[in-house]
């Protein structure tokens, strides 16, 4: 029994951990727990199997871990950043005027009111990233007024859940920070990533409110006319919507040349502030430019754009890192809160209490997870997951289809920090080693992830809903009317199809990869076969000067050494002797030379002479007093000056 255990250690102990999850207790504290009481079984298990490398010394490695690998991480720095710049936006006001606006401008339609909801919901995620502020924020608006016009509770309640969790997957969404930090990848490339999957997938449920408006036209009816109080005007904000279009492609024409990357980003950028500079104007001088609907919805959607691109944009143009685009928002954030006169001392103590909360929150959960991971790669864990999801039948196709299988149902228990922390560090070694790209990988249990908000029954983004939805009957304070509350049960019904629509687009993501892909379109590959190296000339005529010797005499009658380097005393073949005397005729009795001065590096010259064509070893140069030795036989009348150098033999020193 021992050694059963010994020898499965790694799977017992990922068993307990759920377990302990499951009981209820705290993750962090759930993790390191588990790692601790593994490593000291393994430690004294380890004589018993060969796949426990565990021994107690390797505690030493944990400070290192902790403080190296988790509190000097500059990555994680973007968390508290854009938590806290999503909690002053949500604070400031900005999310009702948005959805007052938008849901005016889009009042006309049947469902126009869920159409403003996912609308203002995928600006308050590219703005936000956390998903409590998005569902807190239109639970709170949007619900009661959806409620007051005659929505269907399901629908009302489904669309508001699902736009809040767009937050999960559209840039800067804190669930891709995680997710790049833990696949050890770009940030800014997971955000490049992810950005086509999140406008697709909000495209999908703007589909889904279409189709339930034709199928059920009661379920989402438009507004009636005693509720737009913008009035009309939609003709204008076409036209302005026209014109800004034509000023960005100009403006973008203009500096297609002048920048080096990015030119549609800045012509998209002065086509808008030049729109909301007419906006204002209008405004303050009651100018008859622009109808009151376009200025208000103009001026209330500007500022929002305007802090996307501070954040997406300065990380999309290179400029900023995105932990540096974090703190660009938080300060923007602060500033658009100011401008609304709401940034007092109240907002900001409640803002970074709740990031504090959130950040330690995190962090607790990072340690424990490396506590466990420690004793899991010590059991040699990572390899047994590995080899159990490497050999999933199908390849590629066949392990990503079992892995979201796998993540959607541990959603149910788990949310995506837990998941990510736990989970991923996982799965990367198997996905890595079956080619699959670790971005692409990364998006898609980034969408797979979303569904943990919505899963009943521990969908967090259903709490949240369910924290500031009616619980009990109240009477409306526009129309007077008794409304009755919206129960649980109609929550997680109206979650079910919007979880159905996700599924659907994790199937989307793994048919056309490229939606994720086109972050590599971004960086030219060139084709190695067309790479040419040209060596630079120095002015000889093979290009490169000689070492000191005297072959590159040749510009002007000057000796071609440019490097002041000097001779080796090795002369090149073919050249004359360096007392000038003419070259040996083959055929001839050659004669030993005489004596030569020293070169200046103090080495004999070569003579490669006497090894040419022949295999024996020649004889030494003798002294000066003796008679010189007979020459080594010469080379056949036949043979070559440039015949090859038989290296087996040692060239003779004069």
């Amino acid at each position: 029994m021992i050694e059963f255990v010994a020898h499965n250690l790694a799977p017992i102990m990922f068993g307990s951990l759920i377990v302990f999850l499951l009981l209820g207790y705290p993750v962090a504290f759930s993790l390191a727990a588990n790692g601790l009481l593994f490593f000291i079984i393994g430690v004294e298990l380890a004589p018993l199997s060969d796949d426990i490398n565990l021994f107690w010394p390797l505690l030493g490695a944990l400070p290192d871990r902790f403080f190296g690998g988790v509190m000097s991480n500059d990555t994680l720095l973007a968390i508290p950043f854009f938590t806290f710049m999503g909690l002053i936006l949500e604070r400031s006001g900005m999310a009702e005027d948005l959805l007052d606006t938008i849901g005016q401008l889009f009042g006309p339609l049947r469902g126009g009111l869920a159409y403003a909801v996912i609308f203002v919901g995928a600006l308050l995620a590219a703005t936000t990233g956390v998903v409590a502020a998005s569902v807190i924020a239109m639970g709170l608006i949007s619900l009661p007024i959806m409620l007051r016009y005659g929505y269907d509770r399901r629908l009302a309640s489904g669309v508001i859940v699902a736009s809040g969790t767009l937050a999960q997957i559209i840039p800067p969404s804190l669930v891709l920070i995680v997710l790049a930090d833990q696949l050890g990848r770009s940030v800014g490339d997971m955000y490049s990533g992810a950005l086509v999957p999140a406008l697709v997938l909000t495209g999908l449920y703007v589909l889904y409110i279409f189709a339930m408006t034709m199928i059920y036209p009661n379920a989402a009816p438009a507004l009636p006319k005693e509720a737009r109080t913008l009035g009309h005007g939609v003709t204008s904000l076409i036209f302005a919507a026209a014109a800004a279009v034509v000023l960005a492609y100009l403006a973008t024409t203009f500096l297609e040349g002048q920048v080096e990357q990015g030119a549609a980003i800045w012509g998209a950028t002065i086509a808008i502030l030049a729109v909301y500079f007419v906006a204002v104007l209008n405004k303050a001088f009651k100018l008859p430019l622009l109808s009151y609907l376009t200025q208000q919805v103009i001026i209330v959607l500007i500022p929002p754009l305007a802090l996307i691109f501070l954040v997406l944009g300065t990380i999309f143009l290179g400029i900023a890192t995105p932990t540096e685009g974090g703190a660009m928002g938080a300060v923007g954030a602060l500033v658009l809160a100011f401008g609304k006169r709401k940034l007092n001392l109240s907002l900001m103590t409640q803002a970074m209490e709740s990031t504090t909360k959130l950040s330690a929150f995190v962090l607790f959960i990072l340690i424990g997870a490396r506590v466990f991971s420690l004793t899991f790669y010590g059991v040699n864990g990572h390899i047994w997951v590995e080899e159990l999801l490497t050999a999933v039948p199908g390849g590629q196709t066949g392990f990503l289809i079992v892995v979201n299988i796998l993540v959607f149902f541990l959603a149910f228990f788990l949310d995506f920090f837990e998941l990510a922390f736990i989970i991923v560090p996982l799965l990367a070694p198997a996905a890595d080693s079956l080619g699959i790209d670790l971005i692409f990988f990364g998006v898609l249990l980034g969408l797979n992830m979303q569904t943990s908000f919505m899963h009943p029954p521990f969908g967090f983004a259903l709490f949240y809903l369910r924290s500031v939805a009616a619980r009990v009957p109240y009477l409306d304070r526009v129309t007077g009317k008794r409304m009755e509350p919206v129960t649980t049960g109609q929550i997680y019904r109206g979650a079910v199809p919007f979880v159905c629509i996700q599924l659907v687009m994790v199937g989307l993501t793994i048919l056309f990869p490229q939606m994720v892909m086109r972050y590599k379109s971004e960086a030219p590959v060139q084709d190695p076969s067309t790479i040419q190296l040209q060596i630079p000339n120095f002015g000889g005529e093979g290009g490169l000067p000689p070492l000191g010797g005297a072959s590159g005499v040749g510009n002007g009658g000057q000796q071609n050494n440019p490097l002041g380097l000097p001779p080796l005393g090795m002369p090149p073949l073919g050249a004359p002797p360096a007392d000038g005397a003419a070259a040996p005729v083959p055929g001839a009795t050659q004669q030993p030379p005489a004596a030569a001065p020293a070169p200046s590096m103090g080495l004999p010259p070569l003579d490669f002479n006497n090894a040419l064509g022949s295999g024996d070893q020649a004889p030494a140069a003798p002294p000066a007093a003796q008679q010189p030795a007979p020459a080594s036989p010469a080379p056949p009348a036949s043979s070559d000056r440039s015949a090859p150098i038989d290296l087996s033999q040692p060239p003779s020193f004069q």
